[in-house]
């Protein structure tokens, strides 16, 4: 059964490799102050963990954050672990960003001794329950303790406190061009969007259908509808009697939509039947705009 989802705090399952795992089988080097808030360090003696699943931070974000560190500190102290002559963060890479930002000198951390592998477990798990990646960054999370790690689904899906169905979709994602992968971090699609282009399977297609999808600025319902129709196209709509469009002629209609589309400033579709008929699909968001095309078309 899929664990329900849990708003606020780090979830059982970072807890579990917090407390547990490095209580039991971990001495702790140096854990709090006498009131729990972590003990203060040399900023400068802190480093990121370069295996960090993050990669990506909103800079507005960091600065935000900055702005709140300054006026009250860092509230909530890093959990690290000591390397030779430094301590290398485990959990809380955006304080530490955003308190060099603040430029503090000092900030309250917690140490414990920890393996490489809670290390790179605890990181995962813990920017996995705060929804601190982006999806690609997510899947690469969820592929990782499966590989890596040997768990399964259910058991990331516990232990993230998602649903199983939402691990097996966000992997999927992988399964996409690296270049369809850029442009969901980049924020140019949406995951919706990138879900109906894995029906297109040819690497290239994805990419050239998705700077399209970019481009004309279209909905998740318009992606789903064109790449049913291109896949019917592909297949020659073997579910009729209707004969295979000429190629020649697909390549013709797709540039005469681009063409209206820039001339009518809307999304255009025109659905050939055969080779000989069809239909015309022009677009529009409001009365006015529809008023205009009317005067368009009269004034021809």
């Amino acid at each position: 059964m899929a664990a329900k989802s849990k708003k606020g705090g780090l979830g059982r399952g970072l807890d579990s490799l917090i407390t547990a795992k490095v209580e039991e089988e971990a001495p702790v080097v140096a854990a709090s102050d006498e009131n729990g808030g972590g003990v203060m360090v040399d900023i400068n003696k802190v480093e990121p963990n370069r295996e960090q699943p993050r990669k990506f931070f909103d800079e507005d974000a960091l600065i935000e954050l900055s702005e709140n560190i300054k006026n009250f500190g860092v509230l909530q102290p890093l959990l690290v672990t000591k390397k030779d002559d430094y301590y290398m963060i485990v959990a809380g890479e955006r304080r530490w960003r955003a308190a060099r930002m603040a430029e503090l000198k000092e900030i309250p951390v917690i140490i414990r001794d920890l393996t490489d592998r809670e290390i790179a477990e605890i990181s995962l798990i813990e920017n996995l329950q705060r929804e601190d990646l982006n999806k690609i960054e997510e899947a690469l999370a969820y592929k990782r303790l499966i590989e890596e790690f040997h768990m399964k689904q259910d058991e990331v899906a516990e232990r993230v406190s998602k649903s199983r169905t939402t691990i097996s979709n966000s992997m999927r994602l992988l399964k996409l061009d690296e270049r369809v992968q850029k442009m969901i971090i980049d924020d140019m699609i949406q995951e919706g969007h990138a879900r109906a282009i894995l029906g297109i399977d040819d690497k290239d297609k994805q990419y050239e259908f998705a700077q399209r999808v970019f481009d004309e600025k279209m909905n998740v319902r318009d992606v789903e509808k064109e790449i049913k129709r291109m896949n019917k196209e592909d297949s020659g709509d073997n579910n009729s009697d209707k004969p295979a469009l000429d190629p020649k002629l697909v390549a013709i209609y797709r540039n005469l939509e681009e063409k209206l589309k820039q001339s009518l400033g809307t999304k255009v579709s025109i659905h050939a039947k055969d080779n000989q008929k069809g239909k015309l699909e022009i677009e529009y968001y409001s009365q006015d705009e529809l008023d205009r095309f009317i005067d368009l078309l009269q004034a021809k």
